[in-house]
C-alpha cells in the first residue's frame, strides 16, 4: 500500500473506523485504532462467511494488522439508499432483491471459519442480555439529557423492567445469521449484483432482526404501507414461520432496535459531536409509535413514553 497521500479518503459510518479509496487497486483501505479485533479481523471473517456461501462482500486483498488496517475490495460507489433515491425506480422490484438476499443469509449453517491470523472465529448468540444492554443505551444517552435527575432515576427503572418483560416474550430461537445492521446504506450495487459491507457485529439470533432493521430504516423513509407489503413478501417467502410468534418478535426488536438507535444518535451527537445523526431521532420516535400501536404489549411502555414524552 503507499502512503495516505496517495489515497483518497471516502466518508465514514458512526464508528472510529476511516476508510481510503485506493483507485489504482480497486480497493479500500480499513483503518482502525480501536477495537481493532472486531473493525478488522472479525470483519474478514465475516465477509468470508459470506462469500463461502455466494453472497457479495468484500474479498480481503491484504492486511497489515499490527499497524490497524486491512486492505478490501471496493464494491463501488453506490449503494442500494442512493439506487431508491432516483426517481425512475422500481421500489418494490429492488425490496424483492433484498429479499432474496437476506432469505440467503438466514440460510447459512457456518457459525466458525479461519480468519487472516488463520485462528478459528466463532460466532457469537445474539442473546437476550445483549438485546437488554443495548436497549438501555436509550435511557443512558438519551433520556439523562432529557429529564431531571429524580424523574430519570424512575424512569430508567420502570423503562428497564417493561424491555426485561419484552424480552421474555421473544419466541423464535437464536439460531440464524443475523447481520445487525442490515439496511439500505449498508447494501451496495455493484456489477448488477447486490452486495453487503459493514457486517463485523453479525451475530447467530433471531430471525425476525434483520427484516426489522431493513424495514423500519431510520435513514430510509417509506410510507407504512410499503413496509406492509415488503413484510408481506417476506412472509410469502418464508412460509414455515408461525405468523403471530414471528409478528411479536418483528415487533418487538423493531421497538428495542430503535430505542436503541436514538441513544446512540445521541451518544455519536455528545460525545463525539457528530450532530449530524440527531436529525433522524425524530423518525426512529414515529417508527417507536407506529409499532407500538400495533400489540398490547408495548401498553405500559408506552404510557410511560408518554408521560415523560407528551411530545412523542
Amino acid at each position: 500500500m503507499k502512503s495516505l497521500k496517495d489515497l483518497k479518503q471516502i466518508k465514514g459510518d458512526a464508528s472510529f473506523r476511516k476508510f481510503y479509496r485506493n483507485k489504482k487497486n480497486k480497493s479500500i483501505i480499513v483503518f482502525a485504532n480501536k477495537e481493532k479485533n472486531k473493525n478488522l479481523l472479525i470483519y474478514d471473517a465475516i465477509n468470508k462467511i459470506l462469500i463461502k456461501n455466494k453472497i457479495l462482500a468484500p474479498k480481503l486483498v491484504s492486511q497489515n494488522y499490527s499497524n490497524n488496517f486491512i486492505e478490501i475490495e471496493d464494491l463501488g460507489l453506490n449503494t442500494i439508499y442512493q439506487l431508491l433515491e432516483k426517481k425512475k425506480i422500481n421500489r418494490n422490484l429492488i425490496f424483492k432483491n433484498i429479499i432474496k438476499i437476506l432469505n440467503k443469509i438466514q440460510s447459512i449453517k457456518d457459525k466458525k471459519i479461519k480468519n487472516f491470523k488463520y485462528k478459528f472465529y466463532k460466532i457469537k448468540k445474539y442473546k437476550n442480555d445483549i438485546l437488554y444492554r443495548e436497549a438501555k443505551l436509550f435511557p443512558e444517552w438519551f433520556v439523562s439529557k432529557k429529564l431531571s435527575k429524580k424523574k430519570y432515576i424512575k424512569f430508567n427503572y420502570h423503562f428497564k423492567k417493561e424491555v426485561k418483560i419484552l424480552l421474555s416474550k421473544l419466541n423464535c430461537k437464536n439460531n440464524t445469521f443475523v447481520h445487525r445492521d442490515f439496511h439500505v446504506s449498508n447494501l451496495m450495487y455493484f456489477e448488477k449484483k447486490i452486495g453487503i459491507i459493514d457486517s463485523q457485529d453479525a451475530l447467530i439470533g433471531n430471525k425476525a432482526y434483520d427484516l426489522a432493521s431493513l424495514i423500519d430504516d431510520v435513514r430510509f423513509r417509506t410510507s407504512n404501507k410499503f413496509k406492509e407489503k415488503v413484510y408481506n413478501y417476506y412472509i410469502k417467502t418464508n412460509k414455515k414461520i408461525n405468523l403471530d410468534k414471528f409478528n411479536r418478535d418483528f415487533l418487538i426488536l423493531s421497538v428495542l432496535r430503535n430505542f436503541k438507535i436514538i441513544g446512540i444518535f445521541m451518544r455519536l451527537a455528545k460525545r463525539d459531536n457528530k450532530k449530524k445523526y440527531l436529525k433522524l431521532i425524530p423518525y426512529a420516535w414515529e417508527l417507536i409509535d407506529y409499532r407500538m400501536s400495533q400489540n398490547k404489549i408495548f401498553d405500559n411502555l408506552f404510557l410511560l413514553i408518554r408521560n415523560n414524552f407528551p411530545k412523542f
